[in-house]
């Protein structure tokens, strides 16, 4: 079977088990042996279903196929025949022998006579090795632990155990983007297509005169865009009257569109999972909530909360579609050593932390950004500051005659962003008026000012370093609802991306099979990309919560997070599809009007943690439900801005007192000991050399008074 034929099979069992058809889901999986339904086979165990658990099995693998299945076709008999014994069922117990268990004689025939043996005993458990055999319930529950053991363990089950990650209703949406490509393509496209099969194509008929007027709904697609909104993005909306065709989103790279926002349309339809990475996030699905009329205040500076989200934001619309979703279990082993528990030093920094990083190499100096614009640098090891500066303009006659009359009136400036360069040789600050500044680092407390631009007019909302075209970049984004890339050497602005409607409030630049690219995300709730061109925005979508959102991969690059916060406090932390530019997971956890913007961060490839509720929140990247919660002995403000190290061993938390807690785990705390220790030795290395050359001196003196006697 080929590979798409194989997913159209994930498909139908995902459209089977959405619209419960359950026993023919599980004929379904059995058939084609491509999904062992874990769970499925759980309950059938546990219900003493012998028949349907050897029947579902045998799907997927024969008793001598390998000595797992053996074991596993083993003990599931074995343990029929002992449930027949037990209810003195002398007649089944004999067909059970005969007709299940004979079959392994072959291959041990004292283990055979063994059991037979059973039948003279007037209760099993006479024998030493069953002495311990409980009822029944305990027995299978026993014996369950044991064949899910020998499955993962049998190479027959490699890569069957673990359905694919998809998006809810996925054929459904297949089969909508087919509708509305085909209705693209009539000669004479009705505003309200009457669709009555999918057994042939779809085709408008001639029409007999003037169009009618669009109504207000489609049957069966949803409701119409609203006058004034956003129109749909993709072919997961219902049928668009456009008599013009736009490009799909899948041919972005290749074909850059003319214009510097196209509506993405339906393009090319196919089953595989695109490899092209100009597919990054085509077709949102995500919810509009909350008042766009209603400010929400939130804990980040003035210039945010103040801002409104423009009205007319667009509904979603999709096929009618059963909203429930397949869930597969899943396991994972957690130790206490992996959470940042401990409470492993106290900073006090002076004024509210409203930024933090940790440097790339050295794992435990952290820079920390304020609310009244101050920069602090850390070493967490020995508890140090090394480093404070206050904000400062270098050079105000540089600066344009906007940013001095802003200052001249109100003086007051925060730090909305600090954040290390790649290698750590140089970090930038991104300022609450107009300025990012950036300093070099030579190592110890010695930085020293490189570069100061006037970059945005307003706020500077975020800031980051990239490597386009192998030169290291620094990336703005401001109030101005611009997005800057500028060329770290000198400062020259390189680039500038216009198209956002409401200020931009994060970037974030990645890059994947050598195509380099930026999201960013504003105020209204849209996210966009941007590759180093001067073509426009390729995608554009509604991110939840349309409010503050930020974006962030994991640390190998291959998963895409974003968190948001929207006006009336409504949180959101998500997973996306790349390839399908859907929310692929959302994580479940948040209080239903959080106290502020909600920061994120993740991880080792494993973890996301997010501030809330005074707590810091964890949660396993593959698991919706919340890990665990961290209070840190509290002290924590409502929505704690938090980072960790590169190494994920320490984790930084702004506290209300205007400090900083440095959370460890195990691996963590052996970092920091080893450096006390060091940092021990060293001072105690020192002050015996004092001493010593203060005995030296002191033995001298002494001989020289001697003489003079």
């Amino acid at each position: 079977m080929t590979s798409l034929s194989r997913e159209l099979v994930f498909l139908i069992l995902q459209f089977l088990d959405e619209e419960k058809f359950k026993e023919t889901v599980h004929k379904l999986e059995q058939e084609s042996g491509f999904y062992f339904n874990i769970k499925y086979f759980e309950d059938e165990v546990l219900n003493g279903n012998w028949d349907e658990v050897e029947r579902y099995l045998g799907g997927f693998t024969k008793v001598d196929d390998n000595r797992y299945s053996m074991k596993i076709f083993f003990e599931i008999r074995k343990q029929k025949y002992l449930e027949a014994l037990d209810k003195h069922d002398r007649s089944k117990a004999v067909e059970i022998l005969v007709k299940d268990l004979k079959v392994f004689a072959s291959f041990n025939e004292e283990l055979f006579k063994e059991i037979t043996q059973l039948l003279t005993l007037e209760n099993f458990r006479e024998n030493e090795q069953l002495s311990k055999y409980g009822d029944t319930k305990s027995a299978r529950q026993i014996m369950l632990a044991e064949l899910k053991k020998l499955i993962e363990a049998n190479p027959l089950f490699r890569d069957k155990l673990q359905f694919p990650s998809l998006k809810t209703s996925r054929l459904r949406t297949l089969i909508n983007q087919s509708l509305n490509w085909q209705h693209q393509l009539c000669k004479n496209p009705r505003p309200n297509p009457d669709i009555k099969t999918l057994f042939v194509d779809h085709s408008c008929g001639q029409p007999n005169g003037a169009r009618a007027p669009s109504p207000a709904n489609s049957p069966l697609l949803g409701s119409m865009p609203k006058p004034g909104g956003f129109p749909p993005l993709g072919a997961h909306g219902p049928f668009q009257p456009a008599p013009t065709p736009v490009p799909p989103l899948a041919g972005w790279m290749s074909n850059p569109p003319a214009i510097t926002h196209p509506a993405v349309s339906g393009g090319a339809i196919g089953f595989g999972t695109p490899t092209n990475p100009a597919v990054l996030l085509k077709h949102p699905r995500t919810p509009t909530t909350g008042n766009p009329g209603m400010d929400y205040p939130s804990g980040d500076s003035d210039h945010i909360s103040k801002r409104t989200r423009p009205v007319g934001m667009s509904e979603e619309m999709n096929l009618p579609v059963n909203m429930l979703p397949v869930t597969y279990p899943q396991s994972h082993n957690y130790q206490q050593d992996d959470f940042h528990k401990a409470v492993a030093r106290t900073l006090s920094q002076g004024s509210a932390p409203m930024s933090m990083d940790f440097h790339p190499l050295q794992q435990t100096l952290l820079l920390v950004g304020t609310n009244v614009g101050d920069i602090g640098l850390w070493d967490v090891g020995t508890k140090e500051r090394l480093v404070v500066r206050n904000f400062k303009v270098w050079d105000l006659g540089k600066c344009t005659m906007t940013l001095q009359a802003a200052l001249v009136k109100d003086p007051a400036v925060s730090v909305n962003r600090i954040i290390w360069s790649p290698d750590g040789t140089l970090f930038g600050v991104a300022y609450s008026r107009h300025i990012v500044q950036i300093y070099s680092y030579n190592g110890g407390d010695d930085i020293r000012q490189h570069l100061e631009i006037d970059a945005h007019v307003g706020g500077v909302n975020d800031i980051a370093f990239a490597h386009p075209n192998k030169q290291l970049c620094i990336i703005t984004c401001g109030d101005d609802k611009t997005i800057k890339v500028w060329e770290a050497t000198s400062g020259a602005k390189q680039f500038t991306f216009e198209g956002h409607e409401a200020p931009v409030y994060s970037v974030c630049p990645h890059y994947k099979e050598n195509i380099q690219f930026i999201f960013s995300t504003a105020l209204d709730g849209k996210i966009k990309a941007w590759l180093y061109d001067n073509l426009g925005s390729r995608v554009d979508y509604d991110a939840p919560g349309h409010w503050c959102t930020t974006m962030a991969y994991s640390a190998d690059g291959s998963r895409l997070f974003s968190c948001g916060t929207s006006k009336d406090g409504e949180s959101h932390l998500v997973e996306w599809n790349e390839s399908e530019g859907a929310v692929k997971r959302t994580y479940q956890g948040f209080r239903k009007r959080s106290m502020g913007v909600v920061q994120f961060d993740t991880t080792r490839n494993r973890f996301l943690a997010a501030g809330d509720e005074f707590m810091i929140k964890i949660w396993d990247m593959d698991s919706t439900g919340l890990l665990t919660t961290i209070d840190a002995d509290g002290g924590l403000t409502a929505s704690p801005r938090i980072r960790f190290n590169k190494e994920g061993t320490l984790l930084a938390v702004s506290t209300a007192d205007n400090g900083i807690k440095i959370l460890a785990n195990a691996d963590g705390l052996r970092l920091l000991r080893t450096l006390e220790n060091r940092s021990f030795d060293a001072s105690r290395n020192a002050s015996e050399a004092v001493t010593k050359r203060q005995m030296q001196l002191q033995q001298a003196v002494q001989e020289l008074v001697l003489r003079q006697l």
